[in-house]
């Protein structure tokens, strides 16, 4: 992520945003690997950590995401930031696969180019909170879910067993 490049300063609000570049590199592109030109950030490090890595990595993408959409990115532009925000989520939390995926993917990095684009194009005057809380609510469905089918497996077990 080239610092140089950073077109998003046109409206008083946007310079709120310049926190989401420092995090994304934060995330993806703070350290170097010695010897080479390879960078990775706190989001591979953390998914070394089972589970609560993985939370924790999440927890500070979304952050990024939220903060943009407060900020003025559209729906469109929110909803590919989610789907970069899942693939990195989703993939990240298999065991050894999602190390790998995590130190190639970068999702903060897409996600803070995909801003960049979106503001230079001038289109940064819509608002992506609807789609947020749409996706809260759905990933809150979903949890819902998965808690019904793992209360009825329990007891379906504790039938079979007694």
């Amino acid at each position: 992520m080239s610092k140089e490049n950073l077109r998003y300063t046109r409206t008083p609000q946007s310079e709120r945003l310049k926190w989401v570049n420092s995090m994304a590199r934060l995330m993806d592109d703070q350290f170097v690997l010695p010897g080479t030109k390879f960078r990775f950030g706190l989001d591979p490090l953390l998914g070394l950590l089972p589970v609560a890595g993985d939370l924790a990595s999440f927890a500070m993408s979304a952050s990024i995401v939220l903060t943009i959409a407060r900020y003025g990115a559209s729906g469109k532009v929110v909803a590919l930031m989610l789907v970069n925000l899942a693939l990195d989520t989703i993939i990240g939390s298999i065991p050894v696969l999602g190390n790998i995926f995590d130190f190639a993917y970068k999702a903060n990095d897409r996600n803070v180019k995909l801003l960049q684009r979106h503001y230079e194009e001038g289109k940064y005057q819509g608002s992506g909170k609807n789609i947020v809380v749409a996706a809260a609510v759905g990933v809150l469905l979903v949890f819902l879910l998965l808690l019904w089918a793992m209360w009825e497996l329990l007891e379906w077990l504790y039938q079979l067993i007694f």
